[in-house]
Formats: structure tokens, sequence, C-alpha cells
């Protein structure tokens, strides 16, 4: 069981679920999820941040359009909908 304040472990497996996870964790949490796979050779990522207000999804998209590593990003088109991230990364040359 993990503490308020330990390091919470997470499967690198190519989708990071937000819900378990505090909004201002986020500027630290998708840059080293994002380098841990390309570490792993995960090119394609998806980021379930659920629908609610879209706070979240935008907060998302904004590091994401800022992250070096991301080719490209749009919202999930199956069932989640607008409740999900897909993320193109960049592979190394």
């Amino acid at each position: 069981m993990n503490l308020p304040n330990e390091p919470k472990e997470l499967p690198i497996d190519g989708t990071l679920d937000l819900h378990a996870f505090r909004p201002e964790e986020l500027g630290s949490l998708i840059p080293a999820y994002i380098e841990e796979c390309l570490r792993n050779e995960i090119f394609e990522i998806r980021i379930i941040h659920g629908k609610g207000t879209g706070s979240l999804r935008r907060s998302v998209h904004a590091l994401l359009e800022r992250n070096p590593h991301v080719e490209s990003y749009s919202l999930a088109g199956d069932r989640s909908g607008w409740g999900a991230t897909l993320a193109s990364l960049k592979k190394p040359v």
C-alpha cells in the first residue's frame, strides 16, 4: 500500500490513467511517463483524463503541446471519446 507521499509505481505499457493523481502532479508525471515510454520503445500512448469539466484534458493537452517528444495528439475516437487523448511520440533518430 502506498502512503500519501510515497511514489506510485506505474506500469509502462502506453496507457496512463490520471484518475489516481492530483492535477498538480501532472507537470512532472506526464513528461516522466513519456520518457519511460520512449526508453521502452513505446511510441503511441493513451492518456485517460476523463470527461468531467474539461480542465484536466486542457492541462494534458498543454503539456503535450510543449513536450519536444510529442509528434501529435488528438482525442480518442473510440468508445472513450473525449475522455482520453492519444499521442504519437517521435522515434529517436
